[in-house]
């Protein structure tokens, strides 16, 4: 009897033993996927901001604003050259945001309210107009520092500095080379931008200056909101008031593009009257390539934008900037076109 006591008070111990050595079942109460939950080593960081970057360690995450006027390729261009600043920053991330046209203040002002309640501590901004100006005060009164880019809003001291093109050295440039393809007498038709924004209207205003002591007649101007369509109907009003025409000048690229179009539908050859843009857009750089467009101004907008969000960066981290960051203008033709 005592012998079938031990044997059995052995097999329960050796039942025990075996019971402990066999793995758990995992616990998945807490995944709603069925998953097996993450250990602390391969686990990843998740926030309600899928956009949010992770801290590099170095300290957090500066969020800055970055506002172009309205999706054509200038602005597009430079968008991506602060996209490209930005991937080498870890310890910033830009919010991107642009108008839907060259005069959509109202956009803008979504997008600058918008931003500062996203928490950004500065946003560079190309402002369609002063109407912009109360949503910028607003911000700077939170601590938002304001670089301004391309344009600027010379009523409004709020700003901590402008990066943008000498828009009048470049409409001289464009005035300067048109006086050596016009002789006295001349007529010249304009397609501003959005008069009464500065930057635009100087590039008019230089471009006058730059044709000098030369007698030339402005026989018409025409508003086109920096837009392609807005620049054909324009420059097909001009030509239809002024056949004869025997230069036409426009202050932007797309309406630059737009009055191509204009001169070929109403049948004018090339060589019959002078196209001088701004911009150099691609397709005007190929339309001088192609004998179609005579000249255009250069800008370097991917240069504008990284010196722009660059700046802001500069001003955030208590560095000294200047006032008025130039970028630079060239004027391209037929003889430097393919350098473009």
């Amino acid at each position: 009897m005592l012998r079938s006591k031990l044997l059995i008070a052995a097999l329960a111990a050796l039942a025990l033993i075996i019971a402990g050595c066999q793995p758990s079942a995992p616990d998945t109460a807490g995944s709603d996927d069925g998953d097996s939950a993450q250990t602390p080593e391969d686990s990843t960081a998740t926030s309600d901001d899928a956009s949010e970057p992770a801290d590099s360690g170095d300290g957090e995450v500066t969020k800055l604003g970055f506002i172009t006027k309205f999706p054509v390729d200038f602005f597009i261009v430079m968008e991506d050259a602060v996209k490209a600043w930005d991937a080498e920053h870890d310890d910033v991330e830009v919010i991107f945001g642009t108008g839907a046209d060259a005069a959509d203040s109202a956009g803008q002002i979504e997008l600058i309210e918008s931003m500062v309640a996203q928490g950004v501590k500065g946003i560079a901004v190309t402002p369609a107009g002063e109407e912009v100006i109360p949503a910028l005060q607003a911000a700077v009164d939170e601590g938002v520092k304001i670089v301004l880019v391309d344009n600027d809003l010379p009523t409004w001291d709020g700003k901590s500095a402008l990066v943008a093109t000498d828009n009048f050295q470049g409409g001289k440039l464009a005035g300067e080379w048109l006086a050596t393809q016009l002789e006295p007498g001349s007529t010249l038709a304009i397609l501003e931008g959005v008069p009464g924004v500065p930057s635009l209207d100087d590039r008019v205003n230089g471009m006058l200056e730059g044709l000098g002591e030369l007698d030339v007649e402005v026989v018409g101007r025409a508003p086109t909101n920096c837009a392609q369509d807005l620049g054909v109907s324009g420059a097909e009003d001009l030509l239809t008031a002024n056949p004869e025409v025997d230069a036409i000048y426009a202050a932007c690229g797309p309406p630059t593009v737009g009055a191509l179009q204009a001169i070929k539908n109403a049948g004018i050859a090339p060589d019959d009257i002078i196209l001088v843009g701004f911009d150099a857009q691609a397709e005007e750089v190929a339309a001088i390539i192609a004998g179609e467009q005579d000249a255009t101004v250069a800008q370097f907008p991917p240069k504008m934008g990284e010196l722009g969000i660059e700046t802001l960066y500069q001003v955030l981290n208590g560095e000294s900037v200047e006032a008025f960051v130039d970028t630079g203008t060239a004027l391209v033709s037929k003889d430097n076109a393919d350098q473009f």
